[in-house]
């Protein structure tokens, strides 16, 4: 291929700007997509009379109208590009000086020149535009075919200025475009890791279940006084393994699904889920100690294994942090709130800088001893609150108490 049939293959135009495949899509896109560009593209025109004006990328061996406007009709729109050589910012690129003159036919320098005569440009003007950084971008140009005054010392100045505004906007765009181009990487990541866990969420189901059926199948069997202290760990451990899955599922589902979706049904059996969910704790050391005391004397319209998956939470939590052999209590009534169910342990107050972010994802105590992801806190306050309802906590006399609210509700017709 010769140079010139070279060259000529790279020649783009506004037909491939609009179909999101030219070479300095982005350039283009930038420049024309700015409001400041048009209105100084504009005031360029006004100011000076000239009838063309634009703002063009330039290099080595390429030029591209970048942004346009056209009152001479140039036929020149975003994207479309004309040889380097038939232009003068090439020599405005190398120099870094500006090209000026009022009227070719009696310009001292430009008089009669062979670019101007191929187009019918009469007048001209174009000033290099330069990021901060000092590197080149291109050239602010205006045109027409008639004489104008450009080479007037306002004139001079105004370009001068708009070409360094021009510049200065570039870099703030570019960093505007990183940031968020670094955005979307950063939710397309977020994204892939919650689907990763649903996944994992998912696979270690039917592990945990057939884990749970084995060690239910040796408690009913006779044991050894060491077996006998070993299977409630077991039950314990199990129970906490399939917490934490149900804590991962319902957290990505949560991000993946926009928030986290319950079920109610009319006179939902919560006394029943609530008591399940403690007696499978106390299935587990010999130490723990959990009390339970429900009374609930009307029919309740909830998510009954929602509402217990948030207790089991608050009750994990409370096991985590309770001071050595003190019993836990769990009550629930009906009040002035709707459903009460309070978990309180005694042992050290939650620490006053942590309450903030309490209900935060991945978030825990510095003194956490290594168990639990950070979500069980958030998982019960966001039950709680597709209910219609909140988590309060209270700290006082040794103690720590977690509330979980929901307002009664009627059925749904």
């Amino acid at each position: 291929m010769t140079e010139i049939a070279s060259r000529q293959a790279v020649i783009q135009d506004h037909s491939a700007f609009l179909l999101g495949k030219h070479d300095f899509q982005s350039d283009i896109k930038m420049i024309a997509g700015s409001a400041l560009i048009t209105t100084i593209l504009e005031t360029v025109m006004l100011a000076t009379s000239m009838r063309f004006a634009a703002v063009a990328r330039v290099t080595e061996d390429r030029w591209v109208a970048c942004r346009t406007v056209d009152e001479v009709n140039f036929g020149l729109a975003e994207g479309d590009e004309i040889e380097i050589q038939s232009t003068f910012c090439q020599s405005v690129r190398l120099s870094s000086q500006k090209v000026l003159f009022n009227d070719v036919a009696t310009d001292e320098v430009y008089g009669n020149h062979p670019i101007a005569a191929k187009f019918g440009i009469v007048s001209y003007a174009s000033i290099p535009i330069h990021r901060s950084d000092g590197s080149f971008f291109g050239t602010l140009c205006a045109i027409d075919t008639e004489p104008r005054d450009v080479k007037h010392p306002r004139a001079v100045a105004m370009l001068e200025m708009f070409a360094d505004l021009i510049g200065q906007g570039l870099e703030t765009e570019e960093k505007l475009e990183a940031q968020e181009q670094l955005v979307t990487k950063e939710r397309e990541m977020a994204r892939a890791q919650e689907e990763f866990i649903a996944v994992l969420g998912h696979d270690l189901r039917n592990p945990v279940a057939a884990l749970n059926s084995g060690v239910q199948l040796l408690a009913s069997e006779p044991l050894t006084d060491t077996a006998a202290e070993i299977v409630p760990m077991m039950r314990s451990t199990v129970y906490r393994m399939n917490e934490l899955v149900d804590n991962m599922m319902m957290h990505a589902k949560a991000r993946l699904g926009g928030g986290i979706r319950i079920s109610r049904t009319a006179d939902a059996p919560l006394a029943e889920a609530v008591t399940q969910i403690v007696e499978e704790v106390r299935a587990g050391p010999p130490d723990t100690d959990v009390h339970l005391d429900l009374s609930f004397e009307q029919p309740i319209y909830c998510d009954a294994p929602r509402v217990a998956q948030a207790v089991s939470n608050l009750l994990s939590n409370a096991v985590r942090h309770a001071a050595e052999s003190t019993p836990i209590r769990v009550r629930g009534v009906i009040g002035g709130k709707g459903v009460e169910i309070t978990v309180v342990n005694q042992g050290d107050p939650v620490p006053d800088d942590l309450r903030e972010n309490l209900y935060h994802p991945f978030k825990r105590g510095a003194d956490t001893r290594g168990e639990g992801l950070g979500l069980g806190l958030y998982i019960a306050s966001s039950i709680a609150l597709a209910h219609g309802g909140q988590i309060d906590v209270s700290c006082s006399n040794g103690t720590t108490a977690f509330t979980f609210y929901t307002p009664l509700q009627e059925v749904a017709l």
